[in-house]
């Protein structure tokens, strides 16, 4: 008997809900079997597109979503009743989820039809990606509370989708990956329990709704048997800490969207290879199979891919459910000792690792822990990647290549947004406030207050926000006013990382220069703008501190004023922008005005995901250099960075 084929699915959404709901429709055409929805950052952080935060942020890396209004249009002619939704949304979980009920109600569609799934997965976003609002506490109790209603309402609703893959992409080891998603899991499902919310009898029920999102690399028979893991060591979770008896419930339920952090701009072609068989590993082992799927495109190191991109994408999955025969065998894995033998290394030090987490105190109070580990484990991989002990086809190895027919063109092979989406968003959400019923919305955004202070579910009174007509940043906002805001933890500080003759070369260098100039030249590392992807912007802090320099890190979410100030009384010598939202058009040069305004003379580099027409605009405007992923040496990029400080210090100095 053939298996059925997983759920096909490519992770989508940009510069608008009209535009997207084409793209959706398109794709749904194509044999797409799901919808996974990307959202915007001041959509995924609570801000509205007319906030002074989400300037240049505006429908960058997905769709802004901040109202009903732009629900509707997301979904017109795609009735909510027969599509299986996935949504990557996490601090606004609550709210879209919130909106996605209403416009069901408004389409006529019962609660207990809706299927898919909403993220909801704080803890990555600490540790890993940066979009939380709010802190651990608060953050908690907004996950229990749309899990339990979901639980009792939407009964085929996954209401949260423990996230690994985002803890890969920060550097974590496969052992790392299986002890802190599993400690996530147990975290949020303690705090379900301890709420009272939902009864005893209805607990194995949370249990089984609870799924996850895994990353997988190219290292099939290692990401393999990770994957066999999963299933064996949350099979003993269920059973053991909350007495799950049906097997149905205690299963690992996931789904993917294979490795994007491995996805290289050089010899980009090379991609096609990485996705495919980083697609085996999580298909070919039918007893840990994914039930849904989703690609990365070819060129998403380079910039925005196209829609023939994404078709591409779903192509790759359908030639291998459609044309091979890999559904038709049962587990081909099963009794191999190989195999056994490597599931049960991996159980035996995640289970160590997941004890040393829970003994502290469970995910939510390790976020600092944890965070300094996957820096570490970070560093570690960047390293051997520059040593040449990891290697990488295109990029430390094998770098000769003929031109791509892919990429001959500098702008042909990715998405360019028209830069006047932005203010036609600000103009709109202006005029939607204009004409709601501006006092039904006043008194849903007090309710949603009144009851964040006590410890009944926010669920409802968000439903009627959202009906009402409010917006994302006016309940973040109201919540904020009741939960406060949150700065996570760098995790730079305790990183020992291996300084290699490269690194020693630089040091000497910057601490002979720092003796004749007055003291250790210093860096600014800043994060202009709500991205949130902190990974390359903590490795520059920690190779910069390796090199004898001074480093000034304040974590994510700055302002380009708040950078300017940092500079200035810092007496910088270089300031390093990392961007990779695609926003760097508007933020850099908006930051370089602030400097020039701050009287800081600094030398600014950037680095991101920045096309080469950006990368000439940039440098004509006053950037120094620019830095993109092709630039993997970073012992190279720090000894730039460095003549650079040293330059700036000496013209300083000596006048």
């Amino acid at each position: 008997m053939t298996d059925r084929p997983w759920m096909m699915r490519t992770y989508s959404g940009h510069s608008s809900a009209r535009a997207s709901n084409e793209l959706y429709r398109s794709n749904l055409a194509k044999g797409q079997t799901g919808l996974s929805i990307a959202f915007d950052l001041p959509t995924q952080t609570g801000y509205d597109p007319d906030d002074p935060l989400a300037s240049g942020e505006v429908g960058k890396v997905g769709v802004p979503v901040p109202h009903i209004g732009e629900m509707r249009t997301l979904f017109e002619g795609i009735p909510l009743g027969e599509m299986n939704t996935s949504m990557t949304i996490n601090a606004t979980a609550m709210w879209l989820l919130a909106m996605y009920i209403a416009l069901a109600d408004e389409q006529g569609v019962n609660s207990e039809l809706l299927s898919g799934t909403i993220q909801n997965d704080i803890v990555k976003e600490y540790l890993s990606r940066g979009t939380f609002i709010f802190g651990p506490e608060a953050s908690r109790r907004l996950t229990v509370d749309v899990i339990a209603h979901t639980v009792l309402h939407i009964p085929k609703w996954n209401p949260i989708n423990v996230c690994p893959y985002h803890l890969q992409e920060a550097g974590a080891t496969p052992v790392q990956e299986l002890a802190y998603g599993l400690a996530t899991a147990i975290d949020v499902l303690d705090a379900v329990k301890e709420s009272g919310q939902i009864s005893d009898a209805d607990f194995p029920d949370v249990v089984g709704r609870i799924s996850f999102f895994v990353d997988v690399g190219t290292r099939f028979i290692e990401e393999m048997c990770k994957m066999r893991a999963f299933t064996r060591m949350w099979d003993q979770i269920c059973a053991e800490r909350y007495g799950v008896t049906d097997d149905k419930l205690r299963r690992f339920r996931y789904g993917t969207q294979v490795n994007s952090l491995g996805l290289t701009e050089a010899q980009p072609e090379n991609n096609v290879a990485r996705i495919m068989l980083e697609m085996l590993g999580v298909t070919i082992s039918r007893d840990a199979r994914a039930r849904a799927l989703q690609l990365p495109c070819w060129n998403e190191a380079l910039g925005l891919p196209r829609p023939w991109d994404q078709q591409w994408s779903l192509r790759m999955q359908q030639v291998l459910a459609y044309e091979s025969d890999i559904l038709e065998y049962g587990d081909i894995f099963e009794g191999s000792a190989v195999i056994e033998t490597k599931v049960g290394e991996l159980c035996e030090a995640a289970f160590t690792e997941l004890e040393w987490v829970l003994d502290g105190g469970g995910a939510f109070a390790m976020i600092d822990e944890v965070k300094g580990r996957l820096v570490q484990s970070n560093a570690e991989r960047v390293r051997r990647i520059e040593s040449g002990d990891l290697k990488v086809i295109g990029v430390n190895c094998f770098t000769e290549t003929e031109q791509s027919p892919l990429t001959e063109s500098c702008i042909g092979h990715i998405l360019i947004l028209d830069p006047s989406v932005e203010a036609d968003h600000v103009t709109q959400i202006k005029d939607w406030r204009s004409k709601r019923d501006a006092e039904a919305v006043q008194a849903a955004l007090d309710n949603v207050r009144a009851v964040a202070a006590t410890e009944e579910n926010l669920m409802n009174a968000t439903i009627e926000l959202a009906r009402a007509g409010g917006t994302v940043g006016e309940w973040a906002s109201t919540l904020r006013d009741v939960f406060g805001e949150y700065r996570a933890p760098t995790g730079v500080g305790g990183v020992v990382a291996n300084v290699n003759d490269e690194l020693l070369a630089v040091r000497e260098r910057v601490q002979s220069d720092s003796r004749e100039y007055g003291g250790p030249v210093r860096i600014l590392v800043g994060k202009p703008g709500l991205d949130g992807h902190s990974n390359g912007a903590e490795q520059i802090a920690v190779a910069a501190r390796d090199a004898g320099m001074e480093v000034v890190y304040q974590g994510i979410r700055l302002t380009p004023e708040q950078i300017a100030s940092a500079a200035r009384d810092e007496d910088v010598d270089v300031i390093g922008l990392s961007i990779l939202s695609g926003s760097h058009l508007v933020l850099v040069p908006e930051t370089l005005r602030h400097l020039r305004d701050a009287g800081v003379t600094a030398t600014v580099v950037v680095g991101g995901i920045i096309p080469e027409p950006d990368q000439k605009s940039l440098i004509a405007q006053g950037v120094t250099r620019v830095y993109t992923p092709k630039d993997y040496k970073l012992s190279a990029i720090i000894s730039d960075v460095a003549d650079l400080a040293i330059a700036h210090r000496k013209k300083t100095r000596l006048g």
